[in-house]
């Protein structure tokens, strides 16, 4: 059984630092998925636990579950409350601001329109000598991107919207990019990641490594001080 990293854990709740690629819990929509976050802690810890929110299979991060029905019905008020601060890093294309915030609808899976909100800081910026398009190099920022409201997808698809898709993102992102890395540094994973969560009520602050290809490409890139978002 592959093993599930555990960031922290108590008697009420249970934190793991998600890879890219698990879902979040077993559902219609991920039939084909081979590993399930929920089912592979919950047979780690021998017993059941449920998932306080969600990370899409390919955003990698902090990923929190309850030990109980009671927990998890106070904790899934808070998310709902917008008492949880969620903070996210990404890798995207070309050069964000230095601070923005990104207030435009969504249309949810039955067609209706949602409030989505997110503020996005720009962390770092890079340009490699790889021609894109009409330009002679290609530009990237690292960025911490924080929701203030939970649509599906909602980071990646307000990213995409202001031209600055994360890398990997599939179909949201740009394919001129996402086939650049894949041929050039065999690299297919989206480069989002849920870093920090903090329920100040709880008391929690949590926060967790990004996953491998995140770091490689980091350095790839020419970011610069990669020990300053790995957690110890």
């Amino acid at each position: 059984m592959e093993s599930v990293d555990i960031l922290y854990q108590d008697n009420h709740l249970v934190a793991i630092n998600k890879p890219h690629g698990w879902v979040t819990h077993p559902s219609p929509m991920a039939r084909n998925a081979r590993y399930s976050a929920m089912k592979q802690l919950r047979d780690q810890l021998d017993t059941y636990v449920y998932p306080c929110h969600r990370l899409d299979s390919k955003t990698s991060g902090i990923l929190l579950f309850a030990l109980s029905k009671s927990q998890h019905r106070i904790v899934s008020d808070l998310f709902m409350q917008k008492k949880v601060i969620k903070t996210y890093l990404a890798i995207v294309r070309g050069y964000t601001a230095d601070k923005t915030t990104i207030d435009y609808p969504l249309i949810n899976d039955k067609g209706k329109s949602q409030d989505a909100i997110t503020h996005v800081h720009t962390l770092q910026r890079s340009e490699i000598p790889f021609p894109y398009g009409k330009y002679e190099t290609s530009r990237y920022s690292l960025v911490k991107v924080m929701p203030e409201t939970g649509r599906m997808h909602q980071i990646r698809k307000h990213l995409s919207h202001i031209r600055n898709p994360i890398i990997g993102d599939r179909p949201h992102g740009c394919n001129k990019q996402n086939r650049l890395f894949k041929e050039k540094w065999n690299m297919t994973s989206m480069l989002l990641h849920a870093y920090a969560l903090e329920i100040p009520e709880l008391g929690l602050q949590l926060k967790a490594s990004p996953s491998h290809p995140f770091l490689d490409m980091y350095e790839t890139l020419g970011f610069h001080g990669r020990e300053s978002i790995i957690v110890s």
